[in-house]
């Protein structure tokens, strides 16, 4: 069986970012960006909680689904099963650097939140307890800060 695309990347060199992870054109001609929003260093640096990229989850994709801009363009917004950090589709070719402003609104929105996570009751969700706000605060500050403030080119490509 061939392998997938993202299982081609080297893992081992492989920093925290935003990559394109792939381009698909569908049958009526659209293209669809997919990025690998990398939150930590794959097997060196230890993976975000689950209750805390669940609420990640919860945060940014209704941050982006409501965004004034990019609203139009957000097609799906969910976690890698890793935990090393999320999937972001959007229509359109784009390239890492597009979308670097729109994820620096997103993770500094999450950051900041205060309150009750959208979306996060038994009658919206499937697992609506399993939410750690304050370590969903403290991993998008710590991207934000170390990754998104001044990212080099091994932050928005992937290694070769």
């Amino acid at each position: 069986m061939k392998k997938i695309a993202s299982f081609t990347i080297d893992h081992i060199r492989l920093k925290r970012g935003i990559f394109v992870s792939r381009r698909d054109t569908t049958p009526s001609g659209d293209v669809i960006t997919t990025f690998d929003i990398r939150m930590t260093e794959p097997n060196r640096m230890p993976p975000i909680d689950g209750a805390a990229l669940h609420t990640i989850e919860h945060l940014a994709a209704t941050f982006l689904r409501n965004h004034p801009v990019w609203a139009d363009r957000v097609i799906y917004w969910g976690p890698m099963g890793c935990c090393t950090g999320n999937y972001l589709l959007l229509s359109g070719e784009l390239n890492s650097a597009d979308i670097l402003p729109l994820m620096r609104e997103t993770f500094s929105f999450i950051a900041s939140w205060e309150g009750d996570v959208p979306g996060a009751t038994p009658r919206d969700c499937g697992n609506y307890s399993y939410m750690d706000l304050a370590a969903a605060r403290a991993a998008a500050r710590r991207y934000f800060d170390e990754v998104l403030t001044s990212p080099t080119d091994e932050n928005l490509n992937y290694p070769q």
